[in-house]
């Protein structure tokens, strides 16, 4: 049963949607780039708004510098005691924009468009990953506060600015401030729905293992005229090399790659088998129709429970306008492996190299620049925080959250490594929410819906006895 200070909070999200949609377009007009240099002072302004906003509702808020950029970091009493205590994580830096002639309009010159069935939607760098999303339970907590009550739970938010650029500074800063981030549970809302009407919650995460390669030969770019034949091409060479890391059947060739990669259980392919997903719409959705990955395994399989192999991007010699004839000395891709089971990212990097190595001809070197790592993660499904936050979700959609499988999430893993917690992923996002990609834009539902969400599932957790479920975890 709803009580009163949640009726009133939910009426709060309602009457003030729109100036909660002007903050959000506020924070995606800062370029807040992280793995680019010349946005080092938009990231620090990104987190002094956050943390300025945080403490303008009545956290204990400050920006925290790294050797990187810097988190967020805030904490609010709730109503004290031995009420749960929850940390919410959330990002605040975003991709890099490129390529920028493919956005209908400024990537950080957010749009409000509409649809042809009148639904509508935000457009701009940042809408969906992660400002929109993590967005959600900030307006929550400003619902909640503003319509007269106090957070249900004690909280403490971490915005991190570096998830786009590999979060070298996140485990050092988790290790540092262990005793102050450490709470009964961690919230993250990073991932996504299962359609726009049915909410989601992740309970899977595949790892990744990534990097970059680069293949070396002449010592300087040579004229193709001149050299053209005799002369060792590194494009060439990397193409052929990162080719034959898949067999004709979509199987990953590298030594060992599926050490640890154990089959799906037979009850858990039934439950997918009866979400009714439509592996062919959802390859249509992108202009695809043909699946390209492992034969003998279906779309959801491929994108839940399978690890994959992918060149990210390849570049060498001239690719600027224009035309020039010439064998480029160096030819450089950037990789990224998907990890399911117990594969260890280390061990697949290695068996990586090794396959390069195995495969150089005469006159070529390779040099590797990893970017790091993480396992795979499973999650309980039947946790009191979980149990607690998928009631909420069905009584604000009026249909039951869809338990499911996501992409990677490495905090997720360094949460439970450094801080002993475990993690609740809810989230809003769809697949055509290009994420990553031109016209990144987040639906004004999921928003909307997202905050609302928030406001049930913070008052839901107020009554999970986190004393008990930590007793029965131990048993």
């Amino acid at each position: 049963m709803t009580s009163p200070h949640e009726t009133a909070a939910l009426d709060h999200v309602d009457a003030q949607i729109d100036a909660s949609l002007d903050r959000l377009i506020a924070l995606m007009r800062i370029p807040s780039i992280s793995t680019d240099p010349a946005h080092k002072d938009d990231c620090l302004r990104a987190a002094r708004s956050q943390a300025d906003e945080l403490a303008d509702l009545g956290f204990a808020a400050r920006v925290a510098p790294t050797q990187g950029h810097p988190m967020v970091v805030a904490h609010h009493a709730g109503p004290g005691g031995d009420a749960p205590h929850l940390l919410f994580y959330g990002h605040y830096d975003v991709q890099p924009a490129d390529p920028i002639e493919l956005w209908r309009h400024g990537p950080f010159d957010p749009v409000i468009e509409t649809r042809d069935d009148g639904s509508k939607q935000v457009v701009g760098r940042g809408a969906c990953d992660d400002k929109g999303q993590f967005r959600t339970f900030i307006e929550a907590f400003r619902a909640i506060l503003e319509s007269g009550g106090t957070l249900p739970c004690r909280v403490t938010v971490l915005l991190e600015g570096e998830e786009e650029s590999g979060s070298e500074s996140l485990e050092p800063f988790l290790r540092d401030n262990m005793q102050e981030l450490k709470a009964d549970v961690a919230m993250i809302c990073d991932t996504g729905a299962w359609d726009a009407d049915t909410p989601g919650i992740t309970t899977g995460l595949r790892g990744t293992a990534a990097g970059q390669v680069t293949i070396r030969a002449a010592d300087r770019d040579l004229h193709s005229g001149l050299y053209g034949g005799p002369a060792r091409n590194p494009n060439e060479v990397l193409a052929r090399i990162l080719g034959s890391m898949k067999d004709e059947d979509g199987r990953v060739t590298l030594d060992g790659f599926y050490d640890g990669v154990a089959p799906i259980d037979s009850e858990l392919r039934a439950a997918w088998d009866k979400l009714g997903f439509d592996g062919d719409a959802f390859l249509r959705e992108v202009e695809l129709s043909v699946p390209a990955g492992e034969k003998g395994h279906d779309v959801l399989e491929q994108s839940w429970a399978r690890p994959t192999a992918e060149i990210n991007g390849m570049w060498g010699g001239y690719i600027s306008e224009g035309f020039k004839t010439v064998i480029p000395s160096e030819a450089h891709a950037k990789v990224s492996f998907r990890l399911v089971g117990d594969q260890d990212p280390d061990k697949v990097w290695d068996s990586f190299k090794r396959h390069v190595r195995a495969h150089l001809p005469a006159d070529c070197e390779a040099s590797f620049k990893p970017r790091g790592g993480s396992r795979a993660i499973s999650l309980a499904t039947d946790s009191a925080p979980l149990r607690a936050a998928r009631a909420a979700l069905d009584a604000e959609w009026g249909k039951s959250a869809l338990l499911a499988s996501g992409g990677s999430i490495p905090v997720v893993n360094s949460i439970k490594a450094i801080l002993g917690m475990d993690t609740v992923m809810v989230g809003f996002a769809l697949n055509d929410d290009n994420i990553h990609s031109p016209n990144e834009k987040y639906d004004l539902k999921a928003f909307y819906k997202g905050i609302r969400s928030w406001v049930r599932i913070l008052n839901a957790l107020g009554q999970v006895d986190t004393e008990r479920t930590e007793a029965v975890a131990a048993e």
